[in-house]
């Protein structure tokens, strides 16, 4: 039972949104519980060391002006690095290297299209943080990007743009309105690649939990949550709270509840668009180029960047170098041509990086995020919030969860969001 609000709440996940909720709770003066099946705690946002080498589990990066932000800093969980820039950029096009439209000057002197297609990206890009992204938040970006963009070329480069943003590669699921929003954050106000990897903000707000008395259960996998918000533990024990976060997948999270399936969990399941990619990060004694810092494909969905060019991720005089293919949720690749395609980028635009190389590591199928924003489902709006109104006491937290941010960005606002949710109910109880 509750006194004086304070209640007993239990955690299940130990990424950026499992911190982040039960931080906000125990500061609040609940009784929190974290659990946690791997023995480590950050998930997708942990970083691991290999040769003096930092690698973030595929390429990173942090919006600078978002809802992750803020809710870091509302945390007090500090971080440093630099944003990167597009000048001296790469667009990748049918094997040619152009200039990256990322300025005026570049955008005159791209060989990536005419005249008339230079004319129509210079408008669109200095309008597009006027579009009103809620009005197009049920158009896909296909829908968008016929409608409203005259050449095709421009066309290319903005869904190549839009990948970039929001790492998914469903131009004909994804909300446009969504989408648009990203890049208009991007265009902003920039990103931050993160010194000493994202590995940064796992032990930031590590720290901030145990501070704030959050215990913390690592290696301690959850078995079922019960209706009542009884969690059981793969290890027979059992923790009994008035409140449940469930800081993981829609699969996991259907799964973990009794008879979740049969709720409206299966339902967020069956509806979920994740975002994947296939990610080579490669760790080198020394850049052969060391200008080429980034590329982005424009016939097909790749990705370049040097993110130690930005951040402290590599020792001195070495290079932490991602390549990416954005696959998309429903297709399937061939691993082995992938990484080979991967491959011939680098050879493209840091000709000799074998000669190079300290030590790689192949993701074919990282999973970037659970839900991608959908413009059947209404854009942000039409995410699955927080609260479950047929399993009271139970919330959700989680890149694919809340009306707000997309990636880190919903984690973090969604986490704070349940944190709130959770202290009115235990208020609420109180006082009943």
């Amino acid at each position: 039972m509750t006194q004086n609000g304070h209640g007993r709440v239990t955690i299940v996940g130990g990424g950026l949104a499992g911190l982040a909720s039960a931080t906000y709770l125990a500061r609040a003066g609940h009784h929190v519980t974290l659990c946690e099946k791997a023995s480590t705690l950050g998930g997708r946002a942990a970083t691991h060391e290999h040769k003096g080498y930092l690698f973030n589990v595929g390429p990173h990066a942090l919006y600078r002006k978002a809802e992750a932000a803020a809710v870091l800093d509302e945390l007090g969980v500090r971080f440093s690095g630099k944003s990167p820039t597009a000048s001296g950029g790469f667009a990748l096009d049918r094997g040619t290297k152009h200039a990256l439209p990322g300025g005026f000057v570049s955008l005159l002197t791209t060989g990536l299209f005419g005249v008339s297609a230079k004319i129509e990206t210079a408008r669109v890009l200095a309008t597009l943080q006027k579009v009103d992204t809620a009005a197009w938040a049920d158009v896909t970006v296909r829908d968008w990007t016929e409608r409203e963009i005259q050449h095709p070329d421009l066309r290319r480069l903005l869904l190549g743009l839009f990948r970039l943003t929001t790492y998914g590669n469903d131009p004909d699921l994804q909300s446009a309105g969504a989408a648009i929003r990203q890049l208009q954050l991007a265009l902003s106000a920039n990103v931050t690649y993160l010194d000493g990897g994202w590995q940064t903000l796992i032990d930031g707000l590590r720290v901030q939990a145990e501070t704030a008395g959050v215990d913390l259960r690592l290696g301690r996998g959850v078995s079922h949550i019960e209706r009542d918000c009884t969690v059981r533990l793969r290890d027979g024990s059992t923790l009994e709270a008035e409140a449940v976060v469930i800081a993981a997948s829609p699969d996991l999270a259907a799964d973990l509840v009794v008879d979740g399936r049969a709720t409206v969990l299966g339902q967020y399941a069956d509806d979920a668009v994740p975002a994947r990619a296939a990610c080579l990060d490669i760790a080198l004694a020394t850049l052969p180029v060391p200008r080429a810092t980034f590329a982005l494909g424009i016939d097909q969905p790749l990705y370049f960047s040097v993110h130690s060019a930005s951040a402290k991720l590599a020792p001195a005089g070495g290079a932490l170098v991602h390549v990416a293919r954005y696959l998309g949720a429903r297709k399937s690749e061939d691993p082995h041509a992938t990484e080979r395609e991967l491959e011939r980028v680098l050879d493209l635009v840091q000709p000799g990086w074998q000669a190079q190389v300290v030590d790689r590591r192949f993701l074919p199928a990282m999973t970037v995020t659970h839900g991608v924003p959908t413009a059947k489902n209404g854009g942000l709006a039409g995410r699955p919030a927080p609260a479950i109104p047929e399993l009271p006491g139970i919330y959700l937290a989680g890149d694919w969860v809340g009306n707000e941010g997309a990636l880190a960005d919903a984690s973090l606002a969604s986490a704070r969001c349940a944190a709130a949710l959770i202290g009115a109910q235990l208020r609420t109880s109180a006082a009943a």
